[in-house]
């Protein structure tokens, strides 16, 4: 069985390190990659959409990001306990006309024993945003550290 450090029950440093862990992959956009951070059978609710499996959630992410361009995105704990994290984020991006947006969320996850989520919750709401109100600057890919998170941005 893979393992996925860390691994519950999850302490204030390990919670927060999931939760980084979780964002660089997101920020790959490589749906194939994030699948590994899931367990083969994990559950997904995200917005109205349900996905069960990698193979779903692989075709989920391949949908979401031919859509949403130029996706960047930060997570930031905001509980945890045991096996489980909740976090709130916000991602911006684009469409294909050019309009841009950032979508704010929260999400609930369950994690397995070895450190793969099986659980994913994800409640999101997109705003339009003017280019020029972006906050989210960094190149494409992992979000640099020095780089101020949610609550540094007033969001």
């Amino acid at each position: 069985m893979t393992t996925r450090p860390p691994v519950p029950p999850f302490t204030l440093d390990t919670a927060v390190a999931k939760v980084r862990q979780a964002e660089d992959g997101w920020n790959s956009r490589d749906p194939q990659k994030v699948a590994l951070a899931y367990t083969e059978d994990s559950r997904w609710r995200n917005r109205a959409e349900w996905a069960t499996g990698r193979t779903e959630i692989v075709a989920f992410l391949t949908r979401k990001w031919a859509m949403e361009l130029d996706y960047r995105l930060i997570k930031e704990l905001w509980a945890h306990r045991d096996d489980r994290i909740a976090v709130r984020f916000a991602y911006e991006w684009h469409d294909e006309a050019g309009s841009w947006y950032r979508s704010y969320g929260n999400e609930n996850w369950e994690f397995a024993e070895n450190g793969l989520m099986r659980v994913r919750h994800a409640s999101i709401n997109d705003v339009p945003i003017a280019e020029a109100d972006r906050r989210y600057h960094w190149p494409l890919g992992r979000r640099p550290d020095d780089h101020p998170g949610l609550s540094d941005l007033g969001l």
